[in-house]
């Protein structure tokens, strides 16, 4: 049996019955098994089966919850671990369960009580411990895996516009004029259109005070079950990750943080497989760069930097799609040949967010684009983000999806 391991936070309700339904399994498998064995060898008939059986019955109790405990602890991951729970719990829960076994029967608390309880490890319980062992390394581990490896519903981060949406930075195209009653509605609809596939959306906390949070993707970066909380290249919008931290690490992850002089934008990390492009432009410097790369490298995740000069972050200039090619309009790329597999796009803006192996998100005001994409066989579900591109958003800043 080869270690296993999970590439995904597990949600507490998740790991809480993963847990007692390891334990479950492990107690009601050895309490059979050494129940027959009994049985079986000392040629019993079948009316002596509940006597035996209640010989055990605390100790198994005893063993549920152990091996529970040691499950939503972590300890069932890996075989070897969960043989050493295995051997502990049964030895603490056979000398438990003779105790109260003891107690029960009336017998008097002489040293020769303690000196009967000892040895039923290596008489009566022996047998039970040995079984215990290998179940808890097997059956225990297998359920456990089994039940946290259940595909769960994908969440979405999504943050509500401030009120001061129309004051937010633009730095390569000119300031118009934003409709911020039409923001919220389109803001709405996107996080709608989320849900309708399946998402179920987290709402990070207003924060009225930084105009730009609702681009929530610039100030988080998950990689498995590590979140890293990045260092907004804006000083102004350095206050938008402060609800973040909290907010991962109740969702179960692992918390790692870009920390000054080094600065990192979310919009300038682009994931294709286990490759890691990361944009160096105006929001991202190289010293954030190589703590991401320090971050990320350990996890099994290669950084590539490449440079952004011509747009705001790396994905206002291209994405990938769910086969990993990456897409985008070239007058905007400083060079696609960095990238494996680029594909032109016909208009700029031509974001994707990829929401199952068959479909992406798209913007609707790219229609040529989003036919491009539809040729090649995948579903284009569109939403209308004209207010959010007037501040050089795009599909992807509005959401951070969690797998």
């Amino acid at each position: 049996m080869t270690a296993r391991t999970l590439n995904r936070p597990l949600p507490v309700a998740r790991r809480i019955a993963a847990a007692i339904l390891a334990g479950f399994v492990v107690a009601v498998v050895t309490h059979v098994t050494v129940v027959l064995v009994f049985f079986s060898v000392n040629g019993a008939t079948a009316a002596n089966i509940p006597a035996i059986s209640d010989y055990f019955t605390e100790t198994s109790l005893v063993l549920l919850v152990l091996v529970a405990v040691a499950a939503l602890l972590g300890l069932l991951r890996r075989w070897a671990i969960a043989a050493v729970v295995g051997l502990v719990a049964s030895i603490l829960a056979a000398l438990v369960g003779t105790t109260l076994g003891v107690l029960q029967s009336g017998a008097a608390w002489t040293p020769d009580a303690f000196v009967f309880i000892a040895s039923s490890l290596i008489a009566t319980n022996l047998l039970y411990l040995v079984v215990a062992t290998v179940a808890t390394a097997t059956v225990g581990v297998c359920v456990w895996f089994a039940v946290a490896s259940l595909p769960g519903r994908a969440k979405a981060l999504v943050r509500m516009p401030s009120a001061r949406l129309a004051e937010g930075q633009v730095t390569h195209i000119d300031r118009v004029a934003v409709d911020e009653e039409l923001a919220d509605t389109q803001w709405e609809a996107y996080v709608a259109a989320l849900e309708a596939e399946g998402f179920e959306t987290v709402e990070v906390g207003l924060s009225e005070d930084h105009p730009d949070s609702v681009f929530v993707e610039d100030a988080i970066v998950v990689f498995g079950g590590t979140a890293v909380i990045t260092s907004p290249g804006a000083e102004s919008r350095r206050g938008e990750t402060d609800a973040l931290r909290p907010l991962a690490r109740k969702l179960g992850y692992t918390v790692r943080e870009i920390e000054q002089p080094g600065t990192l934008d979310g919009g300038d990390v682009l994931k294709v497989g286990t490759t890691v492009y990361v944009g160096r432009g105006g929001r991202t410097n190289a010293e954030g760069i190589a703590q991401l790369r320090a971050i990320v490298a350990p996890l099994g995740y290669t950084v590539v930097a490449v440079p952004v000069t011509k747009v705001l972050h790396l994905k206002s200039a291209v994405t990938a799609l769910p086969d990993g090619t990456v897409v985008g309009f070239a007058k905007q790329v400083d060079n696609p040949a960095v990238f494996d597999h680029f594909l032109a796009l016909p208009e700029p803006g031509a974001a994707v967010v990829v929401l199952s192996e068959d479909s992406v998100l798209m913007a609707a005001s790219v229609p040529k684009s989003v036919a491009l994409i539809e040729s090649l066989g995948y579903r284009v579900v569109t939403v209308d983000v004209s207010e959010f591109e007037k501040l050089e958003g795009c599909v992807t800043c509005l959401s951070v999806r969690l797998r």
